[in-house]
């Protein structure tokens, strides 16, 4: 999820502006030292964003400075491995996403292993992709998308940021539910020139990044693929409405490496869930077109752990590889 510059600046400004909450009284003599957050995808991206908002948030709760650390390279492997190897004592924490799932089977050979070197330590956020198409495409809902794909199989192009990306993954789930046979063209960089001017007609991508477009007629709007409707896009149907038990959330959390002491991260699942109730801070996730997605530990990780399953389906069934 790209996020413009400014909008980008005033959130940041927003939430730096908060009044500090401080947290309960603990024992618990942590952070003593600034804890970076690694975080696998360039500055401006949603999971940065969603690292920041979150680093400035802990920061004014522990009184300790929580930094963002950008280590991008290899579809955020580079990251969780850095991670993964790093020293368990809580001064190292990973932006988990949706990605990371997905490269658990899409990725081989990888020199660690997302359950077994790292621990779950908290969600943060979820968001939907939204499918769009070009006004060219003569279909003004899924069901006549849906049909227009099977009257047309091989001849519609879907763009995504790469594979195993989010809109990837979407769209090879939608393929599959739906039994269509749409052409994915990776992109590695921005897709939206090709969607407005035709050379693609479909994509599912980030609402925020996409929503100006929609809102002035230059792309249409299908169907989110979160498992209920967006508040930034109430009249839009999910892809579940027509597609049963379709559901392609982009997630994020927080995970730390294997064996980190269980009372650090009980206390930063507690200050985490914390912030994400805060009204003020409910208002900046949902300018992100997003929702707080608080979990337990142990339900984070469960989260996870179902997430891998579900997209190593998918990927074997559409027999996806990486190129």
């Amino acid at each position: 999820m790209k996020i413009p510059r400014r909008k980008f600046l005033h959130l940041a400004a927003g939430a730096a502006a908060l009044p500090a909450s401080p947290r309960t009284a603990s024992a618990l003599n942590y952070p003593t030292r600034p804890v970076r957050i690694v975080v696998g995808v360039p500055p401006g991206t949603g999971a940065d964003i969603d690292a920041r908002l979150i680093a400035q948030w802990l920061s004014k709760r522990f009184g300790q400075q929580f930094i963002v650390d950008n280590q991008t390279g290899a579809a955020t492997n580079i990251a969780a491995g850095a991670v993964a190897r790093a020293v368990p004592d809580g001064y190292t924490l990973l932006m988990l996403t949706v990605t990371n799932a997905v490269n658990a089977t899409l990725y081989r050979g990888l020199n660690f292993d997302l359950v077994h070197d790292l621990a779950p330590v908290a969600g943060t956020m979820r968001t939907a992709n939204v499918l769009v198409v070009n006004p060219a495409v003569p279909a003004a809902t899924l069901a006549e998308f849906i049909a227009y794909a099977k009257a047309n199989p091989g001849k519609i192009n879907y763009a995504s940021g790469g594979y195993g990306s989010p809109g990837n993954m979407a769209g090879e789930l939608l393929k599959v539910m739906a039994g269509i046979d749409l052409v994915h063209i990776p992109y590695r960089g921005s897709i939206v020139p090709d969607l407005l001017g035709g050379q693609v007609q479909v994509a599912f991508t980030p609402i925020p990044a996409s929503i100006g477009y929609i809102r002035d007629g230059k792309l249409r709007a299908i169907a989110v693929t979160s498992t209920t409707r967006s508040d930034a896009l109430p009249s839009i149907p999910t892809v579940a409405e027509f597609v049963p038990r379709y559901a392609a959330d982009v997630w994020h959390g927080i995970g730390a490496p294997k064996n980190t002491p269980a009372d650090i991260i009980a206390e930063l699942n507690k200050e985490i869930n914390a912030v994400l109730a805060d009204t003020a801070n409910k208002v900046r996730i949902a300018d992100l077109g997003a929702e707080p997605m608080p979990m337990t530990p142990a339900e984070f990780g469960k989260f996870i752990d179902d997430e891998i399953s579900k997209w190593a389906d998918v990927i074997k069934t559409a027999g996806i590889k990486m190129e």
